[in-house]
């Protein structure tokens, strides 16, 4: 029940009802350095609620190192994280955010290979509860929302099979379950398709569409054949700040941006062509992350 909009919270002392209209996530002046090495300079980024936002750029644009600052794993040394109208995640330590409603999927699944699907979303239950329940017997309700859960992400006819019997599209499809089953209301994706089949990285599209209007869902990729597929906003970083911003064929188009993958030399050319979505680094080694 929402209490009176007229008092910024209620008795019970909740949080005021967020603004819609304004970001869910909004940075501001972001600036991280590593051993004098500037790798985000002042950046400016903002995601709104309920969307679905690609962030793209050449190797070293500072892509991971935004969502490492995001979810507290590195702390800036100027700037704020404005999270849910109120909140400064810079201020916040990384074991806080799951309770803030922030969830991170790394490249490499974090599951529990030797526990059933099922038990897995069960554990992950209680990462928001302040008494954390490992293999407990469910709370009412709790049975439902696992098992709606894995049907959203496609499953639930694998709730009792062992996890690390999984194919690896599974298990990234597992953890993304882990994350929803805590019903964030960000979602941090690195590279959510990699080493995966097309149709395993076609149906993480899907699932990703599905799930992204009813939270934010920010998503680093460098698969760009799959960004040009189901990106609708696109966000491209290079040097530590935002170089552009709009529908795919919008920053392809953008000669700042080509000019930031192509580079001056030939060792950087294929990322060009990943861009553009020329095939011929098609079977070449894939990018790595920054």
């Amino acid at each position: 029940m929402i209490g009176n909009l007229n008092n910024p919270a209620s008795r019970n002392g909740s949080r005021p009802t967020p603004d819609l209209s304004q970001p869910i996530l909004s940075v501001e002046n972001l600036t991280v350095s590593f051993d004098g090495f500037t790798v985000l300079d002042e950046l400016n980024f903002a995601i709104g609620y309920g969307e679905m936002r690609f962030l793209i750029g050449p190797n070293g644009a500072g892509k991971t190192t935004l969502i490492d600052v995001i979810t507290g794993k590195s702390k800036p040394s100027k700037g704020r994280i404005i999270f849910d109208g109120t909140t400064d995640l810079s201020r916040r330590q990384e074991y806080q955010l799951v309770r803030l409603g922030v969830g991170r999927k790394f490249q490499t699944p974090s599951i529990f290979a030797s526990l059933t699907v099922y038990q897995n979303l069960e554990v992950t239950l209680g990462f928001r509860s302040r008494i954390t329940r490992l293999l407990g017997k469910p709370r009412r309700g709790e049975s439902d929302r696992i098992m709606s859960t894995l049907e959203e992400v496609g499953l639930q006819h694998r709730a009792q099979d062992v996890a690390g019997g999984l194919s690896h599209g599974e298990k990234q499809w597992l953890e993304i379950g882990m994350l929803l089953v805590q019903e964030p209301k960000l979602l941090l994706l690195d590279e959510p398709v990699a080493g995966m089949t097309r149709r395993e990285r076609d149906r993480t599209g899907e699932l990703l569409q599905s799930i992204g209007g009813e939270r934010s869902v920010l998503v680093v990729e460098h698969d760009m054949d799959f960004v040009r597929q189901f990106a609708q906003t696109v966000t491209v970083l290079h040097l530590g700040k935002v170089l552009s911003e709009g529908t795919m064929e919008d920053v392809q188009q953008d000669p700042e941006v080509i000019r930031a993958y192509l580079g001056n030399s030939r060792s950087q050319r294929p990322q060009a062509g990943r861009l553009n979505g020329r095939r011929e680094a098609e079977h070449a080694a894939p990018v790595a992350a920054d």
